[in-house]
């Protein structure tokens, strides 16, 4: 049995909502001008895991979804390309069949979105993910045990389940709407990073609230002070509800003022999105551009 006490006494957790919330309102006055630029937008543009996660996808559409992904360097040949199509598990190898582009393959999987399900199944999904080609997994925290103290369960399935992705990308979802406050947020992103977490993810989209300024904060926070202890570095991805060039630069300014420009590559830092994509390229071009 690890010892959370101990783990969560060695970082900053006992946090304030209120002074996160000014800490927070203050890197955006003070960064957003800054930053609300077109080179900014195709580098967020760039950090963009495009996503399909309806329950009305079908293969065919998710070939033509992909085929849009093939074919953007030569209808913006200026333009970098998205860094990763996030679909169901289902539908990996139906991505990996498709696209050309050297663009990563993300799959949600392991009871996604409500990670209610037996271990065993979250495991086997993961690894059957893997087998059809998705090189990211995206899962979601066991919330209510989360909630409930059950923090050995918790750690033991992200563990279970990282290995499981072999040499894919783990992102886990602390689903951070369901936890009231930023020390839950701030305890859920150390004990996801300490069981094996590459990345550290907002939301799922399929609750609301969805990803919150607050919430960036206390995870890039947790993620830079556990870079300083263990010299990892592990990735941010803020998902759901981030839709305008605004909200984009808002969540790039948390990120670069907190981790610095190390954190600004696809490496390091995703934004899970559908509408934005879009959104970016018509700021950039300041023409109505619908092309995804």
């Amino acid at each position: 049995m690890k010892d959370f006490k101990t783990l969560f006494s060695q970082y900053n957790c006992k946090l304030a909502d209120d002074t996160v919330a000014t800490k927070t309102s203050k890197i955006i006055a003070d960064n957003f001008d800054t930053n609300n630029t077109s080179e900014v937008y195709k580098q967020l543009f760039s950090f963009i895991d495009l996503t399909s996660l309806n329950s009305t996808d079908y293969e065919e559409q998710i070939q033509k979804f992909t085929e849009k992904v093939n074919t953007f360097p030569t209808d913006f040949p200026e333009m970098p390309n998205v860094a990763a199509i996030c679909v169901y598990p289902s539908y990996a190898e139906t991505v990996k069949n498709t696209l050309i582009e050297d663009v990563e393959i993300a799959a949600v999987a392991a009871g996604f979105p409500s990670s209610q399900t037996f271990l065993e199944i979250k495991v086997a999904e993961t690894a059957l993910a893997v087998h059809a080609g998705a090189s990211e997994i995206d899962i979601v925290i066991s919330i209510g045990k989360f909630l409930n103290k059950q923090y050995d369960e918790v750690f033991e399935e992200i563990e279970e389940i990282k290995s499981a992705c072999q040499a894919a990308h783990l992102k886990v979802i602390l689903e951070t709407g369901a936890l009231a406050k930023a020390e839950e947020i701030k305890k859920a992103s150390v004990l996801s990073m300490a069981a094996g977490a590459d990345f550290i993810k907002t939301s799922t989209g399929k609750m609301s609230p969805a990803a919150t300024l607050e919430a960036a904060y206390v995870m890039c926070e947790a993620i830079k002070e556990f870079y300083e202890k263990t010299g990892k570095k592990i990735g941010f991805k803020p998902a759901g509800g981030i839709v305008t060039t605004k909200d984009a630069v808002e969540y790039y300014c948390i990120v670069k003022e907190i981790l610095g420009d190390e954190w600004l590559t696809k490496d390091l830092f995703r934004l899970g999105a559908s509408r934005l994509a879009n959104n970016l390229l018509t700021a950039i071009y300041k023409e109505e551009i619908s092309y995804f």
